[in-house]
C-alpha cells in the first residue's frame, strides 16, 4: 500500500511539475533563448517563474535542514561539477531545452526534443562510464 500510495504522490506532482512547465512557457525554447539573450531581446518574464520556485522550495528546504531529512555531505567543489554546470548552461542556451521540458516536448512528439532527448541519453551513458573510471582512480 506504502508503494501505491508514494507513486501517486511521485505522479501527481510529476503532473503539477509538468503543467508549471507548459503554462510557464519553458517548453517554448524561444522563449528560454530570449530569456538568457541579455544583451538582446531579453524576455525577463521566466524570472517571474524562477521567483515563484524559490518561494515554494526556500520553506521545503528550511524544514529539510532541521528535520532529519539525510543531506549529501559537505566538501569542496569538485571541477567535474563545475564543468557538468558548465555543458549543462551551455546546451540549454543553445538547445533552449533542458532535461524536464525536453522530455515533456519529445512526449508530444516534437524532432528536435527527440534529438535532444537522445543526446541527453548518450551524454548520461558517456558520463556515468567515464565518471565512474575517474572516481575508481581517486
Amino acid at each position: 500500500m506504502r508503494r501505491l500510495v508514494e507513486g501517486g504522490v511521485a505522479g501527481v506532482a510529476g503532473l503539477l511539475f509538468g503543467i508549471g512547465l507548459m503554462v510557464s512557457g519553458m517548453v517554448e525554447p524561444a522563449k528560454v533563448q530570449a530569456f538568457l539573450d541579455v544583451g538582446g531581446r531579453w524576455d525577463p518574464s521566466l524570472a517571474l517563474v524562477m521567483g515563484g520556485a524559490i518561494a515554494v522550495a526556500l520553506p521545503v528546504f528550511q524544514w529539510g535542514r532541521r528535520s532529519r531529512f539525510p543531506a549529501p555531505p559537505h566538501g569542496p567543489v569538485e571541477g567535474r561539477l563545475i564543468l557538468g554546470s558548465l555543458l549543462f548552461g551551455v546546451g540549454w542556451g543553445l538547445s533552449g531545452f533542458c532535461p524536464g521540458p525536453a522530455l515533456l516536448v519529445a512526449a508530444g512528439g516534437n524532432g528536435e526534443a527527440m534529438g535532444y532527448v537522445v543526446a541527453m541519453g548518450l551524454g548520461m551513458m558517456l558520463g556515468t562510464r567515464f565518471g565512474a573510471r575517474d572516481l575508481e582512480r581517486g
